[in-house]
């Protein structure tokens, strides 16, 4: 009688076993992000944000963080880029309540903590900014998959930082879990659709459980 229970409790977790696995193999793909099965590992690194407080690591830990580099100079990809992410931010939280967005400044110059804490502001009081020397944030964005250029004739104050318009997603353990990348159209501004953002979110925090 005990093998005889001992081999149904056997079929029973081999059956449990092989529905999770199932279950866990037939859930949808993102479909417009570059996902990492194996999440990327981010380096150390220290910022200070919009409140003048330091922004580490161990600020990511436990939430699903929106990072977006930009400057409050730029005049197009920037404000329509964090206008998009106020938008869907609602949609952002029903899909997790453990989320933030953070906009990484890659005009440390000038952009002053104040600055930055009146640009984010403006799109959202939740929103946050950070900042940093570039010998700082130049390898945090390589470490992201991102990159950005600043002119080297800063004399006058109205230059332009060429930056990616990509965002990237950062999952509770501090590791990136995926690259959104906007498609570029002539004539059109490379922004990611806030809606695909969303619909690839709610895929890639069903993986991640």
């Amino acid at each position: 009688m005990n093998k005889l229970l001992a081999l149904i409790l056997a079929f029973v977790s081999i059956a449990i076993g092989v529905f999770v696995y199932q279950s866990s193999f037939n859930r949808p793909a993102p479909e417009h992000a570059l996902y990492y099965q194996q999440p990327r590992t981010i380096k150390p690194f220290a910022m200070t944000d919009h409140l003048g407080q330091a922004f580490t690591n161990q600020e990511l830990m436990g939430k699903w963080s929106w990072v977006f580099f930009g400057y409050t100079s730029c005049p197009d990809v920037c404000p329509t880029t964090m206008q998009e992410l106020n938008f869907y931010y609602d949609d952002f939280k029903s899909v997790s309540n453990n989320v933030q967005v953070l906009l990484v400044s890659v005009d440390p110059k000038r952009d002053t903590v104040e600055k930055l804490a009146q640009y984010v502001a403006y799109f959202n009081n939740e929103f946050k900014g950070l900042t940093a020397d570039h010998s700082v944030l130049f390898p945090f964005a390589r470490n992201l998959g991102l990159m950005y250029a600043i002119s080297d004739d800063q004399a006058d104050d109205n230059y332009l930082v060429d930056h990616s318009a990509s965002i990237v997603l950062i999952n509770p353990q501090g590791k990136v879990a995926a690259i959104f990348k906007p498609q570029h159209e002539l004539g059109q501004l490379p922004i990611i659709a806030g809606q695909q953002l969303v619909d690839d979110f709610a895929k890639i925090v069903q993986l991640a459980d």
